[in-house]
C-alpha cells in the first residue's frame, strides 16, 4: 500500500511539454498547424486523463475494500477519499460544462468539443469566462483553490503537497511587457482561440486528476500508517491496582502487547479459561495478604497453529484504612474553616467520601473543609469509599478530633511603612507622633505563625493622664480613632505615655471578646 500509484508518465510529461510549446507559438502566429497542434494536445490528454481516472478508481477500490475489511482501522479513511473523489467529479465536471459552453459561443447551439468547427475564435474564451455579469471564470479559480485546500489537507508528505500547490496554483501573474499584475483567469483565458482555450480546460482537469490520485495514494498509505512492526509477542497483566481493601474485588486486564485488537487471543488463567473474547480477570478477596496466580495466552498463527504465552502476577488485599490530618494544626477551632487531608491508600479521591458530627464538613478542589460549630468540644469524622461502580460505599475509618474555642488576638495600631505597606504597632516601642496621627485606628489578629486570622475591633478607649496624675479617658469611633482621641495625641510631648484598654474585637466564629490593654509611647 505504500507505493504510490499516480506518478506521472513519460507520455504525460510530453503531453505538458507539447502545451507549453503551443502557447509560445500561439503568441507569434495563430496559423493553422498551430491549431492542429492544440488539437493533438487535446486529444492526448483526454486519452490520459481517462487513463489516470482509471488508475485513480483503482486506489479507491483498493481503499473501499480496505474500510469493509476493517472498517476500525480504514473506516475514516475511506470516508474522507469518498468526500475527496465527490469534490473531484464537481470540479471536473464544471470544467466540462465550461468547455461546452465556450465551443457553443463559437459554433452555435450544438457546438462539440471534440469536433470545433471555428478553433481560431478569439472572442469567445473571453465573452464566457471574463464577463462581468457571470464571472465564470472567477467562480472557477473559486472552486479550483478549495479543491486545491482539500486535496492538499489530505497529503503528509511536504514535497507532494508543495507540488500540488505548484499545479493547481491561481495566484495572479504578471507578463512580459505588463507592470501590473494579471488575474489567473485573464492570463488564460482572454483573447484565446477556441482549441487553446477547451485545451486549456482539459489540461485542469488533468491536474485536477492527478491531485485526486496523489491525495487518494496518501490516504490508502494512512490506513497502515499507525501500525508497528514487531518481531516478538509478550504477555502482560494489567491489574486496576495492586493493592485492594478486604471485601472489595480484585480487578486486571490480561493482554497480549502488539496483538491486533480484532483477534483477541483465548486466556487461561489458574488453569481456567476466561469467557471468549474477553480478557478481563476477576476474582473475590475474602482476607489479607498477598497472593500469586498465572497463566497464559493461547493465539493463533495464520497456518492454523497456536502459540502459547505464559504469564504471572501477584495482588495484595489490605486491611480497610484511612488517613486523616489537620494540615493547619492539630485541633479543629470552633467557628472558622479548618483545612484537612482526607485519603485512603489505593482508592480513588473521587470514590472517597466523608461525614462529621458536631459541624459541617465540605469538599473542595485541594481537599476538605471541616467547620466545628461553637461550644463543640469533640468532632468526629467518618470515611466511606466505594471501591467500584458495582460495589456498596461502606465506611472504613472514624477519627476524632478536640475542638477549641479560638484564642484571643492581639490588638495592633495601624500604622502605613515608608513603602507604603501597612505595619502593625503592638507598643514594643516607642512610636513617632506624626506617625500615630497618620494612622487610621485599630486592628486585631491572631498571627503567631500557625493562625492567620483577622478580627473586627468594634470599640476601644484610649487613657491619658493629666499633670495631677488624673485618667482622661476618651471613646473611638469603632476601630478609628475619635476627633477627640486625635486632639489628645497632638497635645502629647516626647516621652509622653497612654493606654488604649477596653478593646472590643469579634472574630470569624462571632463570639466577641475583651483584648488586653497596648501601652503606647510617643517619641
Amino acid at each position: 500500500m505504500s507505493q504510490s500509484h499516480n506518478r506521472m508518465s513519460p507520455r504525460q510529461k510530453m503531453i505538458n511539454l507539447m502545451y507549453i510549446v503551443l502557447t509560445a507559438m500561439l503568441a507569434l502566429n495563430v496559423s493553422s498547424d498551430v491549431l492542429d497542434g492544440f488539437t493533438q494536445v487535446e486529444d492526448g490528454l483526454a486519452r490520459t486523463n481517462t487513463n489516470v481516472a482509471m488508475r485513480n478508481q483503482a486506489v479507491f477500490a483498493s481503499l473501499e475494500a480496505a474500510s469493509e475489511a476493517n472498517p476500525e482501522k480504514a473506516g475514516r479513511w475511506h470516508a474522507r477519499a469518498l468526500e475527496l473523489r465527490e469534490r473531484a467529479a464537481e470540479v471536473y465536471s464544471t470544467i466540462d460544462s465550461l468547455k461546452f459552453a465556450i465551443v457553443r459561443k463559437a459554433d452555435g447551439s450544438d457546438g462539440d468539443p471534440e469536433k470545433i468547427d471555428n478553433r481560431e475564435n478569439l472572442e469567445a474564451s473571453s465573452v464566457v469566462m471574463l464577463n462581468p455579469i457571470t464571472r465564470r471564470g472567477e467562480k472557477l479559480r473559486q472552486t479550483i483553490d478549495a479543491y486545491r485546500n482539500l486535496v492538499v489537507a489530505s497529503l503528509t508528505d511536504s514535497v507532494k503537497r508543495a507540488g500540488i500547490d505548484a499545479v493547481l496554483s491561481t495566484e495572479p501573474r504578471r507578463e512580459a511587457g505588463v507592470d501590473a499584475l494579471r488575474s489567473w483567469e485573464v492570463v488564460k483565458f482572454e483573447n484565446q482561440p477556441v482549441v487553446a482555450a477547451v485545451a486549456l480546460l482539459t489540461k485542469l482537469q488533468s491536474d485536477v486528476l492527478y491531485a485526486e490520485g496523489e491525495a487518494l495514494s496518501s490516504l490508502l498509505n494512512s490506513v497502515d500508517a499507525g501500525d508497528t512492526r514487531v518481531n516478538s509477542l509478550s504477555a502482560f497483566v494489567i491489574p486496576e491496582s495492586r493493592f485492594v481493601m478486604r471485601g472489595s474485588p480484585y480487578e486486571a486486564d490480561i493482554v497480549l502487547a502488539a496483538v491486533d485488537s480484532t483477534a483477541r487471543p483465548a486466556v487461561w488463567v489458574n488453569g481456567k479459561q476466561l469467557p471468549a473474547g474477553t480478557s478481563h480477570y476477576e476474582l473475590p478477596t475474602a482476607s489479607s495478604g498477598t497472593f500469586d496466580y498465572s497463566g497464559y495466552l493461547e493465539v493463533p498463527s495464520p497456518d492454523g497453529s497456536v502459540s502459547r504465552h505464559q504469564f504471572s502476577s501477584s495482588y495484595t488485599v489490605i486491611d480497610p484504612t484511612a488517613t486523616v490530618s489537620a494540615t493547619m494544626m492539630n485541633v479543629l477551632y470552633a467557628g472558622i474553616d479548618n483545612p484537612l487531608d482526607i485519603a485512603v491508600p489505593g482508592v480513588a479521591p473521587s470514590s472517597v467520601s466523608a461525614t462529621m458530627t458536631g459541624g459541617a464538613l465540605t469538599r473542595t478542589a485541594s481537599g476538605w473543609i471541616a467547620r466545628p460549630a461553637p461550644g463543640v468540644e469533640k468532632a468526629e469524622i467518618t470515611v466511606s469509599i466505594e471501591p467500584s461502580g458495582h460495589s456498596p460505599r461502606r465506611p472504613v475509618a472514624t477519627t476524632q478530633f478536640k475542638v477549641r474555642r479560638l484564642p484571643d488576638p492581639a490588638a495592633f495600631i495601624v500604622l502605613s511603612g515608608a513603602d507604603g505597606a501597612s505595619e502593625r504597632y503592638r507598643g514594643e516601642r516607642p512610636i513617632p507622633k506624626a506617625s500615630l496621627l497618620s494612622s487610621k485606628g485599630l486592628g486585631a489578629a491572631i498571627d503567631d505563625g500557625v493562625l492567620d486570622i483577622d478580627f473586627k475591633v468594634t470599640g476601644f478607649e484610649t487613657v491619658f493622664f493629666d499633670s495631677m496624675g488624673n485618667a482622661m479617658p476618651e471613646r473611638s469611633d469603632g476601630a478609628s480613632f475619635s476627633r477627640r482621641q486625635l486632639e489628645s495625641f497632638r497635645r502629647l510631648s516626647r516621652g509622653k505615655r497612654f493606654y488604649i484598654s477596653k478593646i472590643k474585637a469579634v472574630g470569624p466564629d462571632g463570639v466577641e471578646r475583651t483584648l488586653n490593654p497596648v501601652e503606647v509611647i510617643v517619641n
